[in-house]
């Protein structure tokens, strides 16, 4: 193999994982897309329960999915085939035949490994079990085995027998299977001796199960050495005993060796165990290996030399490894090897009838991109004239071919997504329009009329109350403001003679006390202010509530929301959409307007603690302090700035009553005053109109009620049908 094909596989594997990851991504919206049309079924029966109009009923009955389910559950079965294959690290080659055709031979020859690990035989079939072989450049030759769980062997290989035999329900714990035969098979299945074969093959399962059913419960992958591989994937001995019963609770085998060809990179070969057995699901696991781990496909077949044709068999072999990856054409992606052998073979020189067949490969319909006539158990040969051309096409085309599997993948997703949006706007449309406004109009007209008097007159009600009080002071900030003046007082933090004295010999002299107490105090007296914070939110929470209020009762709003206060605006203000940006703006100015003490007071007061900064302070100390002195500068200096402080808030006491009526005014002429809010309010309460006056239109609000479910049901399918969300490819090609 030239080093120029070994890096172009290379780069092959590695644009495909990130494919890999975009396609598991589809995988999950298409997933959650068939989860909710299933609840949106739901809802649909549910529907059908309670609406008793026949043409509502009509059309929901018309919404089906059951077309789209299908195509999903195909989808998500592509998808996965997809995914796997682009995520692998290697290009993998299947090689698949029925027994006896030198299948083992040709993987022999191209892998380096001999009859001890790849069984073959001319007796009964040998190879019991799915393996890949791995080239590994370096170390020795070994193999990773994944068995079988105790579940997945109940459901995966017992399972399929039952079922296809009619044994009745398969047993549901290992225990029960080893201590209880399988029944009789039924005296009326078709057939005769294919059904009793299966049955044997089943009862091999039972008879042994006491020689593999400790394997069920190994660790995978579980390593083994080279010389214990024929123990794990082989069903007889090399001298044709047959003694191994380990594969019969294997699901799969890896191989690592070093291929003859030491250029091959990274390539495996999948051996498929020979076909044409008895036992049930080989075709079934065949066309699932083939369509998620194979990127090309070798058929082999072995012309006798006495001469031979395409059979039945091996067209139906061709047919069932078609039916794998219906995206991809078979033609694009698989060769037929006719193996060679020559007159010193137990076959004989069976060339002339390896030519027939290679002439009749068209006449037959087994369309391939290439074929070999070759002699499997030739190394040289087996490796020039089938692996290399086939590698040398996988290197050349596979890229094409990645690209025309996927987009075929992509478009049918994308016919899906059309396919549910069509069955979704007939759901969107199945209860009819949103109102019947021609009859519910003119009442509503009414009722908005009464409402809007009463509104209008409730607020300006309120206001003129506000302005005629705006100038008094507000009793809760005023009872505030008298709190902190007493917490002032009461506690003036003012240290004491021997405190004063302590501290001087702790700075080093009077001064440098006095001027750290200044500092303490002023900090001290400035926190007993802070406390004005709540009375100035009482103000401002008081009236609005009172504006709540008049909103509940003169506005009919009580019925949009269970909160009351402050909160019930803020909830109003969420609800009300952006487009009534005047009646929008109007609850969001009051509902978000607030007094704060370092807003409205803190500056005000600030300035009358200068007297206690070191700095500018009017008291300083004489010559010769004492802590006397120092004690009687501060009480005084305390008392200063208690008292301008206190004389400052009793100049600010009505400031709540004016913030008061200035916010509600500013409210009021936003949702009252402003041109054009009253259309917006009819705008709004018309859409809300079931909730404000809910006897009026209770069966109307009922009817909106089940109509806005159903359409949020049919948005979270929309929600996962968006296009964009079924496209992992970009501009159709893979990157």
């Amino acid at each position: 193999m030239n080093a120029n094909r070994t890096a172009q596989i290379t780069q092959i594997i590695e644009k495909r994982h990130p494919l890999g990851q975009k396609i598991g991504n589809v995988e999950a919206n298409l997933m959650s897309l068939n989860l909710a049309l299933h609840n949106l079924e739901k809802h649909r029966d549910r529907l059908l329960t309670l609406v008793d109009e026949s043409n509502i009923t009509t059309q929901l009955k018309e919404i089906n999915f059951d077309t789209n389910y299908i195509d999903i559950l195909t989808g998500l079965e592509t998808l996965a085939k997809l995914k796997v294959r682009y995520s692998r690290n290697t290009l993998n080659i299947g090689v698949v035949g029925r027994a006896r055709q030198g299948k083992s031979r040709l993987l022999q020859s191209l892998t380096g490994l001999t009859a001890a690990e790849i069984p073959d035989g001319d007796r009964q079939h040998c190879t019991g079990v799915r393996s890949t072989i791995h080239h590994h450049a370096t170390g020795e030759t070994y193999a990773e085995v994944w068995f079988h769980s105790e579940n997945s062997f109940l459901e995966e290989v017992l399972g399929p027998y039952y079922e296809k035999l009619r044994l009745g329900v398969k047993p549901i714990t290992l225990e029960e299977f080893a201590h209880k035969p399988p029944p009789p098979l039924p005296q009326d299945l078709p057939g005769a001796a294919e059904p009793g074969a299966m049955y044997e093959h089943l009862g091999r399962y039972h008879k042994f199960v006491a020689k593999y059913r400790h394997l069920l419960t190994v660790t995978s992958p579980y390593r083994i050495t080279k010389n214990q591989i024929r123990e794990y994937v082989a069903q007889d001995t090399a001298d044709g005993q047959r003694v191994f019963f380990n594969y019969l609770a294997v699901r799969e085998v890896k191989i690592f060796c070093n291929f003859p060809n030491t250029d091959v990179g990274q390539i495996a070969l999948v051996d498929m165990p020979g076909l044409g057995d008895t036992g049930v699901g080989d075709a079934e696991r065949l066309v699932k290996t083939l369509g998620q781990e194979v990127d090309a496909v070798l058929f082999v077949r072995m012309p006798k030399s006495s001469g031979d044709y395409w059979a039945d068999v091996d067209v139906r072999l061709y047919d069932t490894a078609r039916s794998a990856l219906v995206e991809l054409p078979l033609n694009l992606w698989s060769f037929i090897v006719l193996n060679r052998t020559d007159a010193n073979s137990k076959n004989g020189d069976n060339l002339h009838n390896c030519q027939d067949l290679a002439d009749t490969i068209a006449e037959k319909h087994l369309q391939v991109f290439g074929y070999a006539i070759a002699n499997c158990a030739d190394v040289e040969t087996a490796n020039t004239k089938i692996l290399d051309r086939v590698l040398d096409y996988l290197a050349t085309n596979i890229t094409t071919l990645d690209q025309q599997y996927a987009s075929t993948c992509q478009d049918r997703l994308l016919r899906i997504q059309s396919q549910v949006d069509a069955e979704l706007e007939k759901a969107r449309h199945a209860l009819g329009h949103a109102t019947q406004r021609e009859r519910t109009f003119p009442l509503f007209l009414q009722l908005f009329g009464q409402l809007w008097n009463d509104l209008t007159s409730g607020l300006e009600g309120l206001l003129r109350e506000l302005k005629e009080e705006r100038n008094a002071q507000d009793l809760d900030f005023k009872a505030q403001v008298h709190a902190a003046i007493q917490a002032c007082r009461r506690d003036p933090g003012i240290p004491s003679i021997s405190q004063i004295e302590s501290r001087r010999d702790r700075c080093g002299g009077y001064p440098n006390a006095y001027y750290e107490y200044l500092n303490e105090i002023r900090a001290h007296l400035s926190q007993h202010f802070l406390s004005l914070d709540d009375g100035l939110k009482q103000a401002i929470e008081r009236v609005k509530s009172q504006v709540a209020e008049i909103l509940v009762t003169c506005g009919r709003l009580g019925g949009l929301t269970e909160a009351s206060g402050a909160q019930f605006l803020e909830v109003i203000a969420s609800q009300l959409p952006t487009q009534l940006h005047k009646l929008h703006l109007g609850f969001q100015i009051l509902s978000s307007f607030d007094l704060s003490y370092r807003g409205l007071i803190q500056h005000r007061i600030r300035k009358h603690l200068d007297g206690l900064t070191p700095d500018e302070t009017t008291l300083q100390l004489s010559k010769s302090p004492s802590a006397q002195e120092i004690l009687d500068n501060l009480k005084t200096l305390y008392a200063e700035a208690v008292y301008g402080c206190e004389t400052a808030l009793e100049d600010l006491l009505s400031e709540p009553s004016q913030a008061a009526f200035a916010i509600v005014e500013e409210f009021v002429d936003r949702v009252l005053r402003a041109e054009g809010v009253e259309t917006e309010w009819r705008i709004f309460l018309e859409e809300v109109r079931a909730e404000v006056w809910p006897k009026e239109f209770e069966q109307l609000g009922e009817r909106t009620r089940i109509r806005q479910e159903w359409l949020n049901s049919v948005e979270q399918v929309a929600a996962a049908n968006q296009p964009d969300l079924m496209r992992f490819l970009t501009d159709g090609h893979v990157r």
